[in-house]
């Protein structure tokens, strides 16, 4: 069998190839590169799309977080609780903004942020909780509000990997004070190179990153009004996106068809893990994940096998090096520590034909099952270090 790819970009292209093309050609021939209609289009599509009020499309996802910060007054002195499995650049756009991250331990359902664990870390400093649509499976969105109208924060969400993901059959992005999207080109909506949005209905948010996003800049081009940045949506990312928009939701019902066959071929494995969804939610599943022990050796007799496979994300972000600042140890949060080591990401994308679907489940099924059989065999031993408990097997 061909190589089956964890994401299939060349496929999406050729599904979609004579329109995009038409549809980039009319930029050129316009010369019309940064903002311009097409962005302006696409703002008004995607708010439509999400049942917000504003959208502004800015460079990336990371921008998106960046400017959503500074718009919302959060910067030096102040901490943002978020949870210890994201991409880095999730913490990166906090400390960019001047702020520090306050990590949060995730649940073992969907490895999303702990709600249950985040008053415990809410202090004086804490300005916003951030929670991470992972995997696109929206958080607890109405428990973690009363969190955040009980001690007067903000509620920002990165829906990085949520494009069309639903909360109680609203998509994600239209119950959030704001809500920061990645463009890049794996996205479930993706351009053809770096792009992000931020969604609100709040206006003074929506007026501020207009400005931020173009040099501190409002109508007048000549008069900046703040401090500002180079964070800009270009006219042809703007363009692509406005093509793959109308698609996103038919590609995301594939999507949540294949992840429907892999629960159902996983089902009655009890050595492979899959992730539950919360209450309330459809997720878009950007990935589909699974947890299992010795998950290099699945990986590496998978590659073997010819199929792709992703960690998203093997290491926690409280022991990044660029992240850390000497506060957070091993230890610190269990859960994420000892999830990262067994996440594993299957083939997920709107091309995937049912066979390969199939033909990826029995290969997992197959070599997970022999390594559960091994370990059946083996009885656990609890030992202590520094206090702390761990569990090994005595063969």
């Amino acid at each position: 069998m061909k190589k089956i790819s964890v994401t299939d970009l060349k496929a999406e292209s050729s599904s979609i190839g004579k329109e995009t093309v038409k549809a980039i050609s009319k930029i050129v021939s316009d010369a019309d590169y940064i903002l311009g209609e097409e962005t302006k289009k696409f703002e008004e599509n995607f708010a439509s799309y999400c049942g917000s009020k504003y959208a502004v499309g800015v460079a990336s996802g990371t921008a998106a977080i960046f400017l959503s910060l500074i718009a919302a007054g959060i910067g030096e002195g102040d901490e943002v609780i978020t949870s210890c499995i994201s991409a880095g650049p999730t913490v990166e756009a906090i400390k960019m903004s001047g702020a520090k991250p306050h990590f949060v331990d995730i649940n073992s359902d969907n490895l999303s942020i702990d709600a249950d664990k985040i008053e415990a870390a809410i202090n004086k400093k804490t300005k916003a909780i951030m929670q991470v649509y992972l995997y696109g499976f929206p958080s607890e969105v109405d428990k973690i509000n009363k969190i955040c109208k009980k001690y007067n924060l903000l509620l920002i969400a990165d829906c990085a990997q949520a494009h069309g993901a639903l909360y109680k059959t609203k998509k994600v992005g239209s119950q959030e004070f704001i809500a920061c999207f990645s463009f890049m080109p794996t996205k479930n909506l993706g351009a053809y190179g770096d792009a992000g949005c931020v969604v609100t209905n709040n206006k003074f948010i929506y007026e501020k990153i207009k400005m931020l996003r173009n040099h501190g800049r409002g109508d007048n081009k000549y008069k900046h009004e703040i401090m500002g940045y180079p964070e800009r949506m270009d006219n042809l990312q703007a363009t692509v996106l406005n093509v793959k928009l109308k698609y996103l939701d038919k590609w995301n019902m594939t999507r949540r068809k294949i992840a429907k066959r892999y629960f159902l071929n996983f089902e009655g494995k009890d050595w492979i893990k899959t992730l539950k969804p919360f209450k309330n939610t459809d997720p878009c599943y950007h990935q589909f994940v699974i947890i299992v022990e010795n998950r290099d050796a699945l990986r590496s007799k998978l590659r073997e096998s010819n199929v792709d496979t992703g960690m998203h994300f093997p290491i926690p972000l409280h022991l990044q090096p660029a992240f850390n600042e000497s506060k957070y140890n091993i230890g610190d949060f269990p859960v994420s520590e000892l999830l990262t080591g067994k996440i594993l990401s299957l083939p997920m994308h709107p091309f995937l034909s049912e066979k390969e679907v199939d033909f990826v489940s029995e290969l997992v099924i197959k070599y997970t099952k022999k390594q559960h059989e091994k370990r059946k065999k083996y009885k656990f031993k609890k030992i202590y270090r520094k206090g702390r408990a761990f569990w090994f097997y005595d063969i």
